[in-house]
């Protein structure tokens, strides 16, 4: 039976309607860590310390495209809940070719100044020629990235999550398919997997986009108009907590490269490596309930639909909590089978990634709950608090941390800062969902 966001949703009815967007965003995860199994078993360790360095820089760029889908698509929802069709599918267009325009011009400007990027992202001589060959092509991918991770938002607000997992599972295979022939079976190395990811990417963005172009059945269709710049800048406001939350992860990420290169050298730049990939999968599961549930909460704030409201948020935290705990035992359990994969070749690299993960698994304990409620404010359309949560939690929390513990305990201390920051943050959100009940009415 067809679920509407009109429905009222009891937990099986909302978990029903977030597990295409949770399979999206975890088949996501799984075709972007491909690159990396294929990278390190066929190219090497050195490559894959090389990839996993660069890659925190595209992933700031493509914030703008997660910026854009999710404070765009809580706007979008709250029109179709208030019963203005036309007007969501204005705001939506507009959106998408704004969106276009600006990552033209950042994949220019940003394959300029590459390699002093790369550089500065703490490339050793021996990384630098990798970081350079990979990115020049996979900047080639960025438009078509972030047009993508508009979409993941956009088919859940119109009502089709599984047209977009099937998308999402067709870029997928394509990467797969490409990596085996081009690293695999054609030893391109570094420059096969790029081009791997960046066709990819183009399935993964230019079938969303004829889809709505053509007549179907959905919420949304293109319908073009002349461009709202007041629109655009709440769509900017809304969606700036996921755009702190990328750009801030990234540039942690960076920061925790240039800890483990004192520390450890490319094997701990390449262990963290490993474990964020790892990291992807299952915290996909948590941002893709988030995802998914978003445009039911907007619909409802639309519609002023209280007690509906205070369901989804009831029902929500308690699937966090109850994924958390699951996701951390299996992730323990699976910590050797999973670090094999990718580094099975040196033991040495095997031990540390396989100690390392089992300790930042705890994390999972209570990261479902700070994503949520990041999340929650964003389709409630208070994009300061989502802000406010999103960048204590991946910056400045993790800066502390990173920075603080090692000087305690050393490369320990490293790997202990992910619980430490997600820790601290569990606070500072229940402090803000519980302070903000009465006025939102959830």
């Amino acid at each position: 039976m067809k679920i509407q966001l009109s429905d009222h949703f009891d937990t099986k009815r909302l978990l029903r309607f977030a597990v295409p967007s949770i399979a999206m965003m975890v088949f996501i995860s799984i075709y972007g860590i491909v690159d990396g199994i294929f990278i390190s078993n066929y190219v090497g360790k050195i490559p894959f310390a090389a990839v996993n360095l660069y890659l925190p820089f595209p992933m700031v760029l493509a914030a703008v495209g997660f910026m854009f889908g999710t404070g765009g698509s809580a706007i979008t929802s709250r029109y179709l809940g208030e019963g203005r069709k036309e007007r969501a599918n204005e705001s939506f267009t507009t959106v998408t070719y704004v969106l276009f325009g600006c990552g033209i011009v950042m994949a220019v400007l940003a394959s300029l100044f590459l390699e002093k990027v790369c550089v500065w992202m703490g490339a050793d001589a021996q990384m630098l020629p990798y970081c350079v060959r990979y990115g020049r092509i996979n900047l080639i991918g960025l438009v078509p990235f972030m047009i993508q991770n508009l979409f993941q938002s956009y088919f859940v607000t119109a009502g089709k999550p599984k047209m977009g997992l099937f998308v999402t599972v067709l870029a997928g295979v394509t990467n797969m398919f490409l990596d085996y022939l081009l690293v695999g079976v054609l030893s391109f190395g570094v420059e096969g997997a790029a081009f791997a990811t960046i066709f990819s990417q183009c399935v993964g963005a230019v079938i969303p986009v004829v889809y709505f172009f053509l007549p179907q059945s959905s919420n949304l269709r293109f319908r073009f108009a002349a461009p709202d710049w007041k629109m655009i800048w709440k769509t900017v406001v809304n969606g700036s907590s996921e755009f702190v939350t990328n750009i801030s992860l990234s540039l942690v990420n960076m920061i925790y490269n240039l800890q483990l290169m004192k520390y450890a050298g490319p094997d701990g730049v390449s262990a963290y490596g490993v474990i964020m990939y790892i990291n992807f999968i299952f915290a996909a599961v948590f941002i893709g309930f988030a995802i998914g549930t978003a445009p039911i909460t907007g619909f409802h704030y639309g519609a002023k639909n209280r007690d509906e409201l205070h369901s989804l948020y009831e029902k929500s935290i308690r699937i966090m909590i109850v994924m958390g705990l699951a996701m951390t035992l299996i992730a323990f359990a699976a910590a050797p089978v999973l670090s094999g994969i990718f580094v099975g070749y040196d033991e040495g690299l095997m031990k540390m990634t396989t100690h390392a993960f089992r300790i930042f698994v705890f994390a999972f304990l209570i990261m479902g709950i700070n994503i949520f409620g990041s999340s929650f404010f964003t389709a409630l359309g208070n994009g300061k608090i989502s802000a406010i949560i999103s960048f204590f939690r991946t910056f400045v929390f993790q800066i502390i941390c990173v920075y603080l513990f090692p000087y305690f305990w050393g490369m320990e201390g490293i790997w202990f800062a992910i619980i430490g920051s997600e820790g601290m943050s569990v606070f500072l959100t229940m402090y803000a969902l519980n302070r903000n009940r009465s006025f939102y009415g959830y």
